[in-house]
């Protein structure tokens, strides 16, 4: 049967999909499009957003009438004059209470408006990226840590929005302040604003000289913290290991290696923002300082009044200000730009293929299934399965069995389309399973793995995970064709015992037991058996080899097992070495043969 090079949106070529079933193996992300993207998050929210706009626009204008009012007041008492204009002076007095009392109140509103502009962005952005993450290919997880990708979805978009919720909305009343202190120093003294000619450009300037060089100290920032939160998500799970082999003091040194990279580069990077604020708050004192030597000179010629004096003080502090906090959210927003490219890089990452548009569902499934001349590599040029062929016919057992390394479970990601293969053809009931939806052909299977896994949740919810809707009779059958039924109700709450992380604590056989339930408890007519009681001791083993037979009937199962015994009464048995098929037939004919198969068997019982 033909191998179809591409079938609608539904297989990727090796050069497609990177060497690990993605695209491009990490697209880049541009600073432009890096910013257009985060101002769309913004922009869904439209009416906040604007909203947030008018106040920060209403609580600056507010606050910038202070220093008129306060010029207006000290003329009014009329220095050198010998009486003071106290009624005036009363009246700009509770102007100015009042300007900065509406500035307070409006400036709580706006934070409060972003403190939910920035819920409603974090939301929907960490909701963007574990949709994302949920529909990549089983390649990208086995080539990532576990912990770099959670420092994504939590450190990453934490460190986004915090620079969403505030620095944008600074950075548009820095420029309010800016423009209007501007104008009313213009209608002040025109003349002192030219020390600002010099002083501003000199800051432009430097800001843009040190953000550059500041730029890839953030990115490492990030890249050395999710690689510390790596080593201790992987340090957390092999905790046993570690103290088995009493390897303490070098996971220890080895963290303290990792640590001390995170520190440096997330120091070198606070430094880098850092310098960028203490340099041009120098600049700008030295123009302060400039504008009250200038203003003192003018105003003992008689160009300004000692109210104006005050007033344009004021308003040059208040246009220096803003540059001097624009030098700092810069800082902070390059740490943004670092942690918002990682997390589009991970959202930019090509989930699996969409099924192609004429494909069909699985139906009324028989469970014939049949590899014809497959090939496969996770690398390019190292194979790891070479022109294999078999044939499982419905109801059959299929036991795989070889060395470590042979390809056995490799065999089953591809039944599964957990990888696509390079070459040769693959169907089920005599479809080729690149014709199929995903989700028809994986639900046809129902699966028991070496690695078990238990969510938070209640036993019952556990085990019917694979059929929602159980009754709380057919869960219990399930379990008690796997023999934990017992081990249940001794359970504080039953089948309502919360279990998995941070749940009831039981032991990886009893988990085991438990996924064997939920196997059981499904109505698929493919069976797939990983090692399915390597957790269990030999007595409860033999104890649910009988319920293991029950589940199988009926079902075309495939079984890989390293304890030999376990698969005697198997149909058919595969002999996989290097990624080929070396020997196949029944355990009576392949022990007869003593070829391979027989040496393992022997091997494994030669003590007894």
């Amino acid at each position: 049967m033909s191998n179809p090079q591409v079938i609608g949106g539904g297989r990727m070529s090796r050069m497609e999909r990177g060497g690990d079933g993605r695209k491009g193996g990490g697209p880049k992300v541009s600073r432009v499009k890096t910013m257009r993207r985060l101002w769309r998050y913004m922009g869904v929210y439209r009416g906040l957003l604007v909203l947030s706009l008018i106040l920060a626009v209403a609580g600056n204008a507010l606050g910038l009438v202070g220093p008129k009012l306060s010029g207006t007041a000290i003329d009014a008492i009329g220095i050198g004059a010998g009486e003071a204009d106290f009624p005036v002076i009363i009246r700009m007095a509770i102007l100015m209470a009042l300007a900065y009392l509406g500035s307070a109140v409006i400036g709580y509103i706006l934070s409060r408006v972003m403190l939910r502009l920035r819920r409603k962005v974090v939301t929907q952005m960490r909701r963007d990226v574990f949709n994302r993450m949920v529909s990549l290919p089983v390649g990208f997880f086995d080539r990532h840590q576990t912990g770099d990708l959670i420092s994504v979805i939590t450190y990453d978009i934490d460190t986004v929005n915090e620079s969403l919720s505030s620095d944008v909305i600074q950075l548009l009343r820095s420029l309010v302040t800016v423009v209007v202190s501007l104008v009313m120093m213009l209608t002040i003294a025109p003349q002192l604003v030219l020390v600002f000619l010099v002083t501003v450009p000199a800051s432009a300037l430097y800001t843009r000289w040190a953000t550059g060089r500041a730029r890839p100290m953030f990115r490492a920032r990030s890249a050395k913290l999710g690689a510390l939160n790596g080593m201790m998500e992987q340090m957390m799970d092999g905790q046993r290991t570690t103290k088995a082999y009493a390897r303490e003091e070098e996971v220890i040194s080895r963290f303290g290696e990792a640590n001390d990279d995170a520190v440096a580069a997330y120091s070198k990077a606070e430094y880098a923002g850092t310098l960028v604020f203490s340099s041009v708050n120098l600049i700008n004192n030295i123009s302060l300082a400039l504008v009250s030597v200038f203003g003192g000179l003018l105003y003992l010629a008689g160009g300004v009044g000692l109210g104006d004096i005050s007033a344009f003080v004021q308003y040059s502090r208040k246009f220096s200000g803003p540059i001097n906090e624009t030098a700092s959210i810069v800082g902070e927003l390059q740490s943004a730009f670092a942690a918002a490219e990682r997390v589009f890089r991970l959202l930019d990452t090509a989930p699996e293929p969409a099924d192609a548009k004429d494909a069909m569902e699985l139906k009324d499934v028989r469970g014939d299934v049949r590899l014809e001349n497959v090939t496969f590599s996770y690398l390019p040029q190292v194979p790891v399965i070479k022109n294999l062929s078999l044939t499982a016919r419905p109801g059959d057992v299929v036991a795989i069995v070889g060395p470590t390394g042979a390809g056995k479970t490799t065999i089953i990601n591809l039944l599964m389309r957990f990888y696509d293969i390079d070459s040769g053809c693959i169907t089920v009931d005599g479809k080729d399973i690149y014709t199929l939806t995903r989700d028809s052909l994986r639900g046809a299977f129902t699966m028991v793995l070496q690695d078990n896994w238990l969510f938070y949740g209640t036993v019952y919810e556990n085990i019917a995970y694979g059929r929602p809707g159980a009754s709380l009779k057919e869960v219990e059958e399930a379990a008690k064709a796997a023999m934990i039924h017992n081990f249940i109700m001794r359970l504080p709450q039953g089948y309502d015992t919360m279990i998995g992380d941070s749940g009831h604590a039981i032991s990886k056989g009893q988990a085991q037991l438990l996924t064997i339930a939920r196997a059981m408890l499904g109505d698929a007519r493919m069976l797939i058996l990983d090692e399915a009681t390597s957790n269990v001791d030999t007595r409860t083993e033999q104890r649910i080899q009988k319920a293991m037979l029950e589940l199988m009937r009926g079902r075309t199962s495939f079984v890989i097992a390293h304890r030999l015994s376990t698969i005697r009464n198997a149909d058919h048995i595969l002999v996989v070495k290097d990624g080929s098929v070396i020997e196949q037939g029944s355990h009576e004919n392949l022990m007869k043969n003593q070829g391979f198969y027989a040496r393992l068997y022997q091997a494994q019982f030669e003590t007894a």
